[in-house]
């Protein structure tokens, strides 16, 4: 694939760049022109996807992050501005997920969950957010869950923190009203990632059966990450004077061959 021209530099981080959203987002905006900067543990991970989109005719960094260590959120924030900035979008994607309710789940756990999926991201936009309403422009993108408004059983921390990001998002929306700078939200619904790959049989059984019974389980169709990647592009792309506050992204439930209109049926 070629990377199409873009009118301006608008330098991108990317945070949970090593798999999943993170990464497809990482290369559809370089797929789209943006240079971008990929975050998270995984050095690793991120530099081969770096390398790919350097290979494809992108400006791509990696960089370590731990958004749950104050001195790596810092470390990061100024490497990415020096060597790839000054940052203009800010993609907060990183997240982790545990099978644990609210009272069951150790107090030390709740809140690395917590730092993680809600005061990382916080923490980040407050190294690198004042230089953009400073200029006058940028995108801060954070991307949640469905479950930020429709909670799931088992998962008490992630509803939390999700439902406390979007809050963060409204009202940073409102404190930046005016300054050029856009904050909008991508709610994924049901998604194909690495997410939950570390539970084991006998957990993943015993919390789909919970969510059968709330209802939660319309069809098994899945989001793939590069659908979501989609609408992070969609909502920074969007032309100037103009916002996308919030975009949902669900699966469209599998078409059964019940729901096909019959040809012969048709009035002719």
């Amino acid at each position: 694939m070629t990377v199409v021209s873009h009118p301006e530099r608008r330098p991108a981080v990317v945070t949970g760049a090593s798999s999943g959203i993170g990464q497809a987002t990482a290369i559809a905006l370089a797929l789209a022109g943006y240079p971008v900067v990929l975050g998270a543990r995984r050095l690793e991970r991120c530099e081969r996807t770096a390398v790919d989109i350097r290979a494809n005719g992108g400006e791509a960094l990696a960089l370590p992050l731990d958004l749950t260590d104050s001195a790596s959120v810092e470390t990061f924030a100024e490497r990415a501005n020096d060597e790839l900035g000054p940052i203009e979008i800010i993609i907060s994607n990183a997240g982790d997920v545990m099978p644990l309710s609210a009272i069951e789940a150790p107090p030390d756990e709740f809140e690395r969950q917590m730092r993680i999926n809600l005061l990382g991201p916080q923490r980040l936009l407050h190294h690198l957010a004042p230089a953009m309403i400073g200029r006058g422009r940028g995108d801060l993108v954070f991307v949640t869950s469905e479950v930020a408004h429709t909670p799931r059983p088992h998962m008490a921390s992630y509803v939390a923190a999700k439902s406390g990001l979007e809050g963060l998002a409204r009202a940073m929306r409102m404190e930046l009203e005016g300054t050029g700078v856009r904050v909008g939200v991508v709610r994924p619904g049901p998604s194909s990632t690495e997410q939950g790959s570390t539970w084991d049989a006998a957990t993943i059984r015993r919390i789909m059966k919970s969510w059968g019974e709330w209802g939660l389980l319309r069809h098994d169709a899945m989001l793939q990450p590069a659908d979501v990647a989609a609408a992070v592009v969609a909502m920074v792309a969007m032309p100037r004077g103009t916002q996308l506050a919030v975009l949902e992204v669900q699966p469209e439930a599998p078409v059964t061959a019940g729901s096909q209109p019959d040809p012969e049926s048709e009035v002719r």
